[in-house]
């Protein structure tokens, strides 16, 4: 059996933090637990390596499940359990892409299953899975799935839970209860929230922006441009704001991405993708964006528009200063407009500049492949051709990754088009592929 040493070399990770050698402790003893952490300290490692060591070969069957509020989160999972080189197989399903293709990989049921409430019952009341056996149970970011209005679906899931025997809970917040559905009843309650009144230094730095005239969008304009070789989300709280300064940005021509409900799953990869090779570095989303993905680390958090409660305003901060790094954010204010009480912190006024000044563009830009795993391709392949035919150094090349029917590769803006010209007849493992810039 592969041991976790060899699963955190194979994921390149030298130690783990307090709070995953507790969680995993706690979970390989007790029945129920209980784990509340901020965004971005590693829970989803923290639950699958005990869950890992749960699994036995010899059962046929779901073993675990995992229900979370969001696809990206469910992608995000399966991707680090599959990062793992674990001998188990795993599948994910939600909701954005065909039921059929769903079907298929379910005719062979997984070790652990991972998706969304709506999709995993859509699969029960169409018997295409059977959790009769399955004993372990996860319920990741448990508080959004209650907050998205999943209450029915999941507690219709765990109902066909017949043999459960361990519940794993996480939140990045304090849960005020827990609803009887999901039967956990004495839990071991790890809570390593931050307190409000940790004497730790503080690594992040708040600011308030007040608008001077009735444009705020040109407020905002002003502020992206002062901030400088940093990752930036300005967070909205609804997608025709998004879309709105999305315009404007266009029109100034700054790069960006935006990210929202109403975008299909394939431009909402791609967004995630761009953000994680750093090839954007300005992304405007609504709180979609604020938990549950799989994204680096920012450096600035702009709130364009305040959020309606703390809970949204701890997880869009989270996104910033997150474990042993600094951050900013930036309250945006009208005239009118007020800190909201739960601001407990005494941000400090900045102000605008007077002029605007394009940000500059990332060094990387994206290439989009038309292959990926089930075309037998892997990194390797893709770095081999990229160094041996398009002349380029290694250090030319970024972050790498690879989709089922696709793969992204960041590549060194100014040697976009050259290589474009040197590769564009040739082939991977004799497939000829469509390769082009990832709008």
């Amino acid at each position: 059996m592969i041991s976790i040493p060899s699963i955190l070399e194979q994921l390149k990770i030298s130690s783990l933090n307090v709070m995953q050698e507790t969680a995993i402790q706690s979970i390989e003893k007790n029945n129920d637990t209980v784990l509340i952490s901020p965004t971005g300290s590693g829970k989803t490692l923290a639950f699958l390596l005990p869950v890992f060591s749960l699994l036995k070969k010899d059962i046929e069957g779901i073993q675990a499940i995992v229900i979370v509020p969001s696809r990206e989160l469910a992608i995000q999972i399966e991707s680090v359990f599959k990062q793992m080189g674990t001998p188990f197989k795993v599948n994910c399903c939600y909701g954005g892409h065909q039921v059929r293709v769903e079907e298929n990989n379910l005719s062979e049921p997984p070790a652990i299953l991972i998706g969304t409430p709506g999709r995993l019952s859509h699969h029960i009341r169409k018997n295409n899975i059977d959790l009769s056996l399955t004993s372990i149970l996860i319920l990741d970011e448990f508080d959004k799935s209650l907050e998205f209005g999943f209450k029915d679906e999941m507690e219709f899931i765990i109902k066909n839970c017949k043999s459960l025997k361990k519940r794993i809970l996480t939140s990045a917040t304090e849960l005020s209860e827990i609803p009887n559905f999901v039967g956990i009843l004495k839990p071991e309650v790890l809570n390593f929230s931050v307190s409000k009144n940790s004497t730790e230094p503080k690594k992040l730095v708040t600011k308030y922006v007040r608008v001077e005239e009735d444009d705020k969008l040109e407020a905002l304009m002003l502020l992206l441009g002062s901030i400088k070789d940093q990752s930036i989300i300005v967070f909205c709280n609804h997608r025709d704001a998004v879309d709105r300064i999305s315009e404007q940005l266009y029109i100034h021509k700054v790069e960006h991405g935006f990210y929202h409900g109403g975008l299909e799953q394939l431009e909402r990869e791609r967004t995630l993708i761009k953000l994680r090779n750093e090839s954007t570095r300005i992304l405007i989303s609504t709180d979609l964006a604020s938990r549950g993905l799989d994204i680096p680390e920012i450096g600035t958090v702009i709130h364009y528009q305040m959020p309606f409660t703390e809970d949204a305003m701890v997880h869009r901060n989270g996104r910033t200063a997150r474990m042993h790094a600094n951050g900013t954010v930036y309250y945006l204010l009208d005239k009118e407009d007020f800190l909201p009480k739960f601001v407990h912190d005494n941000p400090t006024e900045e102000a605008l500049p007077k002029t605007f000044k394009l940000p500059k563009p990332s060094l990387w830009q994206t290439l989009y492949l038309s292959a990926g795993k089930k075309d037998k391709i892997n990194k390797m392949d893709i770095v081999g051709m990229f160094l041996q035919k398009g002349n380029l150094q290694k250090e030319d090349l970024g972050k790498i990754e690879v989709l089922d029917f696709s793969a992204y590769v960041a590549l060194k803006r100014n040697k976009i088009e050259q290589t474009l010209l040197h590769i564009k007849n040739e082939k991977i493992k004799n497939k000829k592929i469509k390769i082009e810039i990832a709008i």
